[in-house]
């Protein structure tokens, strides 16, 4: 039997890097996944990966910053299996940029996504949730909402500060509800993001992707970065039963990098 056999879960940005290895983790620990991103096609790869793990999992192509699309992509969610047990909010965007060259078109993109979208995914989950009498809601937030000195620019990091926030505050207000409210802080995390900041980095300083790798993995005390599969893990615990009792709190998945 698997940890999660049975459990209704979605996760949005799922199409790829943590969001996809934590729906594949979720299929494997045997729940049915909905499979959510703005990337259809990426959606249904994961999906039918899923599938191939044994689990009843469905792709469905939402923009999580649509405050419509989101309603629709929870019903339709709910509809197909029957309710939602667990909510993973991974959703999100960013770019590398120096405080005083953002704009407010990259404001406003980080945070319609990054906090609206997950305001309002928590929300709307938490309705169906309450009304069924339990739930889980993961938000993935980042050691960026926690002052991590190399995040990829100011208003990402005041995004995931956001997440946590919200996190903790939700918590209080729907524990009455039987639901648990917690945050995922991942690290420096080897996705096709994290690659791209890289590589942009690596062209400003001059330096060779490898070098900036090793010098983000220097100030990590267990000297490595993440998979997406380290921060899968800890989505897969707080959805189980063994986290019945954990809510209102962020979890730092980091190799150590930050210590709060």
């Amino acid at each position: 039997m698997g940890q999660l056999d049975g459990l209704k879960t979605v996760v949005t940005g799922a199409g790829g890097g943590i969001g996809a290895a934590i729906a594949v983790a979720y299929a494997e620990a045997g729940a049915a996944v909905t499979v959510v991103d703005i990337n259809g096609a990426a959606a249904e790869a994961v999906a039918e990966t899923c599938r191939g793990h044994g689990a009843a999992a469905d792709a469905i192509q939402a923009d999580c910053g649509d405050l419509a699309a989101i309603d629709a992509m929870l019903e339709q969610a709910a509809s197909a299996m029957g309710g939602i047990d667990v909510i993973v909010n991974n959703a999100g965007v960013t770019r590398h940029a120096f405080i005083l060259d953002l704009t407010e078109a990259d404001w406003d993109r980080m945070f319609r996504v990054n906090a609206k979208g997950v305001f309002f995914c928590m929300q709307g989950a938490a309705k169906r949730m309450k009304a069924q009498g339990s739930g889980r809601i993961i938000n993935i937030a980042s050691v960026a909402g926690r002052g991590y000195q190399s995040s990829s620019n100011a208003a990402y990091a005041g995004t995931k500060g956001a997440v946590l926030a919200m996190t903790y505050l939700a918590a209080h207000q729907l524990g009455r509800f039987n639901i648990n409210v917690n945050a995922i802080c991942p690290g420096v995390t080897y996705t096709e993001i994290v690659s791209n900041l890289l590589r942009d980095r690596a062209a400003e300083r001059g330096v060779t992707i490898e070098q900036m790798k090793q010098e983000a993995e220097k100030s990590i005390p267990i000297r490595r970065g993440n998979d997406p599969e380290d921060v899968a893990a800890m989505a897969v615990f707080l959805a189980s039963p063994g986290a019945r009792n954990i809510t209102g709190q962020g979890f730092n998945v980091d190799g150590g990098l930050i210590n709060s």
